[in-house]
């Protein structure tokens, strides 16, 4: 059995057993007798019921609206797969909510919306979001995604977050900084290359513009080529990165680039184009399951490339999971209305700064075939199953909603408790 048949045997596996699929619900409370079922449902129900009508935060208080987020696709780009429809982005949307009740005790529903028509979408999940403390929207085609957020974020006073952008720009962003300071660049200063122009890609560069990046040093690439101004097939969003130049190609792109960001596909960086950057170049090649260009072959190429992938086979894994449950942690927890640039910011700075520490060996025992972890070359973003994100990564996050205005609670939790 070849390594890829016995992966897909071992997943169906594991989605099949014990039951199917991967979460289900649990009591939080007593129903062991009859007064228990009197509180709980019917008559005893109705009290909680009639505070909330009078005061909706009450919610807050009697049901589990503060500690639930709805994940929701309609399965418009799952993964690296395309559009598959909604029924088919079960499996991840399940995943998800495995993955913020594992990492940050956040419960999810998964909801599965059978549209592809942004109007209805958005109208779908402005009708449901009052059961929800947070809204966490994944796998969503370009551009249609960007509206659908944008939209649900002026309707709705819970946090809306589509982690597909702003989880991996975070996470990307977090471990480009680390990178950068390992060569002596400010981000201000550095030469920035993105193959690929949707969702994930303009949230990165967004974000990174945010933090101070110069959007003069960036080059953007799509299917055809550099995103320049006189192109007349550029979206709005491309736009906003398009520039005034002659370079065409990606190779033109890379001559002196400092940083190469790829959430493209398989393969399509080549080695003229990374011998053309400059020396110490920081190659985020990200596209899954296959990046732009491996480990493998980068370094065949030059060894002085500062690397990092998707995958979790490679040093420097680049992981929604270190950033998403951690970000409606904090933002649940102050109750916040919006999880807005400062957040998003405190979550870099905070993934960022952990790399720099000392790892525990409860983090490294946790891994095969790893026996030290220190800030460098092949550790630049900590790894998802370090313990401390939890505490570092809730606790910026729910003091930046405060000091930013959207947090209706201004005590923060203990989070190492």
């Amino acid at each position: 059995m070849s390594d890829k048949e016995s992966l897909r045997a071992r997943a169906l596996h594991y989605h099949s057993h014990p039951t199917p699929g991967k979460i289900a619900l649990a009591l939080t409370t007593s129903a062991e007798n009859a007064d228990d079922l009197a509180l709980a449902y019917s008559p005893g129900v109705g009290e909680p019921v009639k505070d909330i009508a009078a005061d909706p935060e009450k919610a807050y208080e009697y049901t589990s609206k503060g500690n639930l987020v709805g994940v929701i696709s309609n399965g418009t780009a799952i993964l690296g797969l395309g559009n598959l429809g909604a029924l088919a982005s079960k499996p991840v949307m399940e995943g998800k909510a495995l993955l913020f009740k594992r990492f940050a005790n956040v419960d999810c529903f998964d909801i599965e919306v059978m549209t592809e028509d942004a109007d209805e979408f958005v109208e779908t999940v402005a009708r449901i979001a009052v059961t929800f403390g947070g809204i966490n929207l994944e796998d969503i085609g370009a551009p249609a995604c960007f509206d659908i957020e944008k939209r649900l974020k002026a309707m709705l006073d819970i946090p809306v977050f589509h982690d597909d952008q702003h989880g991996t720009a975070i996470v990307t962003a977090a471990g480009l900084l680390n990178a950068l300071s390992l060569r002596g660049t400010e981000l201000g200063d550095a030469k920035i290359v993105c193959l690929g122009a949707g969702s994930a890609a303009i949230a990165i560069l967004k974000l990174l513009s945010v933090l101070g990046a110069s959007k003069e040093n960036i080059y953007v690439l799509d299917s055809k080529g550099i995103c320049h101004t006189d192109r007349d097939d550029l979206s709005v969003y491309k736009q906003e990165f398009a520039q005034k130049t002659n370079k065409r190609t990606l190779q033109d792109a890379c001559q002196d680039a400092d940083v190469f960001i790829g959430v493209s596909g398989a393969n399509l960086m080549d080695g003229d184009s990374l011998m053309a950057m400059a020396a110490n170049p920081v190659v985020f090649a990200m596209a899954n399951p296959d990046p732009e260009i491996t480990p493998e072959a980068a370094h065949a190429i030059r060894d002085d490339v500062i690397m990092a992938t998707g995958r979790s086979d490679y040093a420097n894994q680049v992981n929604n999971v270190l950033c998403f449950p951690f970000m409606f942690r904090g933002a649940l927890d102050v109750r916040a209305t919006d999880i807005n640039e400062e957040m998003k910011m405190a979550a870099v700075r905070a993934i960022s700064e952990l790399a720099k520490e000392p790892v525990p060996a409860e983090v490294i025992a946790a891994y095969e075939n790893v026996d030290h972890l220190e800030f460098g070359r092949d550790y630049i973003i900590p790894k998802p199953l370090d313990p401390r994100l939890y505490s570092r990564v809730s606790s910026a996050v729910a003091q930046a909603a405060i000091d930013s205005g959207v947090a209706r609670l201004k005590t923060i939790p203990d989070y190492d408790k």
